[in-house]
């Protein structure tokens, strides 16, 4: 120990003459300046911490809001689709109830055409045999007795 003596007598010396000039209040206002910087920066995480919580905390409630707004508009949407969706039902109705009434009613004129045209094409067959009738009637003395009564029941007539 006596080789180490030198050594610790320097350095005693050291320090003592370094508490004379006042290192050690150097080295605790150094000390101090850094514990107040790292208060100084522990309070500004702390700050950008609430801040961040708060940002967070404000796209949540946003979040929730557009969910609900998203919602909102699909449940209007499914309404509007629906009422579309009713509205052209109905006007779909009305279209083949529309039709089909004019269906009916071309039908039924097609059937008095068609009734007409028969009870036409009967009164000409009828006129038609008719005449066969008469003109066999007419012939021969019994035609004759038949023109002459026929004459006779117009004069009448007439007169």
């Amino acid at each position: 120990m006596s080789e180490y003596l030198p050594i610790w007598i320097g350095l005693i010396i050291f320090l003592a003459i370094a508490w004379k000039m006042g290192a050690h209040t150097t080295l605790l206002n150094a000390l101090d300046a850094r514990s107040v910087r790292i208060a100084s920066d522990l309070s500004e995480a702390k700050r950008l911490r609430e801040e961040a919580e708060a940002i967070v905390a404000d796209y949540r409630k946003r979040q929730i809001a557009a969910e609900q707004e998203a919602k909102d508009i699909v449940v209007a949407a499914k309404a509007d689709a629906e009422r579309l969706a009713a509205e052209a039902k109905a006007k779909m109705e009305d279209f083949v109830a529309r039709r089909t009434k004019m269906a009916e009613t071309k039908i039924a004129q097609a059937e008095a055409q068609a009734i007409a045209d028969v009870r036409a094409a009967a009164a000409d067959v009828a006129t038609s045999a008719a005449g066969a009738v008469l003109a066999d009637l007419a012939k021969g003395a019994g035609g004759e007795a038949f023109i002459k009564a026929g004459i006779d029941e117009v004069k009448s007539k007439l007169n």
